[in-house]
């Protein structure tokens, strides 16, 4: 008994050993010949072999059926493929990898480079803003800063065309120079440079009359008509002087006049 169990303890180191070998080398090409041979070996080694008496009757023993010997095991593989094949199936498994986190972590989205930084504001002056104004409004009138307007003369004819000159209240010399009242400075030669005629507002009849001047050698006609007086004007009449045409607009008449304004005033 005493040898037996020593047979079995060699036994069992040669395969720790022949295992730890092939969990060694399992990761290159296979076993290596020398430890396959020396495994095999040790297995031969260790298999009781039979009695001589029990051969004569294994000798006559019956024939398995062909059922019973397909149904018998496959025989175990050796200690090498078995570690290799343990080997396999550890290497497969998926390492355990989750990791956990204290907090969530937070992700940042950037566009189009850094962020601007927020423009300073700008301080503008105490500039006047708009009023809103409801209802009706009292509109302050004062006295005329400037000659007011009463009508004009458009020009529809000429080196002016499509040109205007105003017609102020009282009288207005009309004449090619620019010191006129009603300067007719369009390139005309054949108006007098001075005095050509006279243009009147008169507030207190309302009507306009043109006056032309008869010291000159210049023709001058209201609708094709050569006037030897004073000619009342009415609205679109067409005055020609040299080769100017002229159209009156009137502005105050019969139905307004300034002074409706300064009597409102007072």
């Amino acid at each position: 008994m005493s040898q037996q169990g020593t047979k079995h303890a060699g036994f069992l180191g040669s395969l720790k050993d022949a295992l730890a070998a092939a969990s060694r080398d399992d990761t290159q090409r296979g076993p290596t010949p020398a430890a396959a041979e020396q495994t095999t070996q040790l297995l031969k080694a260790e298999t009781p072999k039979p009695a001589a008496a029990a051969e004569p009757a294994k000798a006559e023993a019956a024939p398995v059926p062909a059922a019973t010997a397909a149904a018998a095991p496959a025989p175990s593989p050796s200690a090498a493929e078995a570690a290799r094949e343990v080997k396999a199936q550890t290497s497969l498994k998926a390492p355990d990898k989750h990791v956990e986190f204290s907090a969530a972590p937070t992700t940042r989205v950037v566009r189009g480079g850094a962020p601007k930084p927020a423009p300073e504001p700008v301080e503008t002056t105490d500039a006047p803003r708009t009023q809103l104004v409801r209802g009706k409004v009292q509109v302050k009138r004062g006295e005329f800063e400037h000659d007011p307007v009463v009508g004009w003369l458009v020009v529809v004819g000429g080196p002016g065309l499509g040109c205007y000159r105003p017609i102020f209240e009282g009288n207005n010399t009309v004449g090619r120079a620019s010191d006129q009242r009603i300067p007719l400075d369009f390139g005309d030669d054949a108006i007098s440079s001075e005095e050509q005629a006279y243009l009147r507002y008169d507030s207190s009849s309302r009507s306009f009359l043109f006056v032309p001047n008869l010291a000159k050698t210049n023709i001058v006609s209201i609708n094709d008509k050569r006037p030897t007086g004073a000619v009342e004007l009415n609205q679109m009449d067409v005055i020609t002087i040299g080769r100017t045409q002229l159209v009156f607009v009137p502005f105050c008449g019969s139905e307004f006049d300034w002074a409706e304004l300064t009597d409102s005033k007072d």
